[in-house]
């Protein structure tokens, strides 16, 4: 029973044509599969509806393409291969964005093939996988809120080096000071740090103190953005 359920439906008889009912069978799991990664993604994300949509129905796009080639995976994978660019021609997709795609387009592949078991149970097991890593929110980093960019505003005729050492060596284990722009005709200099707060309900305290050395000019404090580009 449970290696009929993952035997190809094109095992028996590999010919030029498809049966209606072989054709059904895998439009029908490819939708089923598309369901699954959908709901899948949407646990605990963003989302938008477009791409939701998309993603339930690609593995059905990309089944239909490996059938029309009669399992020619070489000839299939070029062809779907250029479908995947379309979402992502003009605006950029997060790395998860990209991943679902991937298994969408590795699931439709599979089920292309005739191994509608085998792709359901793949589909099954990312999915679990993805809510999993969610759930348990993999890959956080700890500790994010005390990651923080320091903007301050000082007169030009205030020597920024090393000014506001004394201060941050109090209320940062680490800091870095990563630009330096003029502004307001050359009048003024904006500074940027990146810094980590030794404690985070010091803040207030901090800034209050870098008001009193920069003359009560401009102080901005926001959460660091990732130093790393993300996909």
């Amino acid at each position: 029973m449970i290696n009929s359920f993952f035997q190809g439906v094109f095992d028996a008889d590999m010919t030029g044509t498809i049966s209606v009912s072989d054709f059904m069978i895998c439009i029908g799991g490819s939708l089923l599969i598309g369901l699954l990664l959908a709901v899948g993604y949407m646990y605990r994300s963003r989302y938008t509806k477009s791409f939701i949509v998309t993603l339930a129905l690609l593995p059905a796009v990309v089944c239909v393409v490996i059938m029309m080639v009669n399992g020619n995976v070489g000839a299939g994978v070029a062809v779907a291969g250029a479908f995947s660019l379309v979402r992502f021609r003009s605006v950029p997709g997060t790395a998860r964005e990209i991943t679902m795609l991937f298994l969408a387009m590795g699931a439709g592949l599979i089920a292309g093939m005739g191994y509608i078991g085998f792709a359901l149970l793949f589909t099954m097991i990312m999915c679990l996988l993805s809510i999993l890593y969610n759930h348990l929110d993999f890959g956080f980093r700890k500790n994010a809120a005390r990651y923080k960019t320091l903007n301050i505003m000082i007169p030009e005729d205030l020597d920024y080096t090393g000014v506001f050492d004394e201060i941050l060596k109090n209320y940062a284990s680490t800091y870095e000071l990563v630009r330096v722009k003029t502004t307001n005709m050359g009048s003024m200099f904006h500074l940027t740090y990146h810094l980590t707060l030794r404690d985070g309900e010091k803040e207030k305290e901090m800034i209050d103190k870098l008001r009193c050395r920069n003359g009560n000019l401009e102080i901005t404090v926001s959460k660091q953005e990732t130093v790393v580009a993300e996909l």
